[in-house]
């Protein structure tokens, strides 16, 4: 008897173990799974709003592996957006030779010190927020002979510890960044706060963008991105829904306002 349940263990043991083998899969798969399934997500979005044009996908890539980009890259997807200047110039600098489709977006604050690294490396600047940073980029972009496109970060719930220029502040800093600097500014990007609904955020990010004339609106993240296409948003940042399995949306923005509490400071710009 002894033998038959050291036997009936052995087969148990060795069934849990194959369905363990079996039930995870590679990284390339489940990105390219996942990469798939927000895809889904945008396309019914986009059905309910009745948007012909889907807005743009942006993989937020800040402290993923590197298998983990790869197998986004080996999927086809060439659109990233990156919080730190440092930490974006290591992973994407060498790729840069072999992927000559790569677009790159800054989403995340920018010190004027790293301004001439973030013209260099990115395609797309999302945070100006402010008239130093303005100058510096365009002093940058005339050095460097590149004409980048710019958004400027609107702080929509007005909170102290996040990046942003405020909503009022809006037009004196977006008539200096064209008549002063030559900024090509195209849109605007906001974070709306994590304890409020998105969607009254997604709304005056829309009316100001009409107001201003500027087509581009960069809103919308892992947690509330169907809201932000609703609100026509035109490019969406998309972090942990894509590089890894998908959790439940309301655990995702727990999780993202635990962090916020406990770093008490602006943070990036998507996930």
């Amino acid at each position: 008897m002894n033998m038959l349940r050291l036997k009936g263990s052995s087969l148990k043991i060795q069934r849990m173990r194959t369905m363990e083998t079996s039930t995870i899969p590679t990284t390339a798969t489940t990105i390219e799974e996942n990469l798939a399934g927000v895809s889904a997500q945008v396309e019914t979005a986009c059905n309910r709003a009745g948007r012909d044009v889907h807005p743009r996908l942006v993989a937020v890539s800040k402290r993923q592996p590197d298998e983990g980009i790869a197998a986004v890259l080996q999927a086809g997807h060439r659109v990233f957006g990156e919080n730190r200047v440092q930490e974006a110039q290591q992973r994407w600098q060498e790729r840069r030779q072999t992927y000559y489709d790569l677009r790159l977006h800054l989403i995340g604050g920018l010190q004027t010190n790293k301004a001439a690294e973030a013209v260099a490396l990115f395609d797309v600047i999302e945070v100006v927020d402010r008239p130093k940073l303005a100058r510096a980029l365009a002093a940058e972009m005339q050095k460097a002979g590149r004409h980048l496109e710019c958004y400027i970060q609107v702080n929509t719930g007005e909170e102290a510890q996040k990046s942003g220029v405020m909503p009022d502040d809006l037009d004196a800093l977006l008539a200096m960044c064209r008549n002063e600097c030559g900024l090509n500014i195209t849109g605007l990007m906001c974070i709306p706060p994590v304890e409020e609904e998105p969607a009254m955020h997604f709304a005056l990010l829309r009316g100001m963008a009409e107001r201003y004339a500027l087509a581009e609106l960069s809103m919308g993240m892992s947690g509330d991105f169907e809201d932000a296409i609703a609100f026509g948003a035109t490019s969406i940042r998309v972090g942990l829904s894509l590089i890894h399995i998908s959790e439940p949306t309301r655990l995702r923005r727990i999780s993202y306002a635990v962090f916020c509490v406990k770093k008490k400071r602006g943070g990036g710009g998507g996930g």
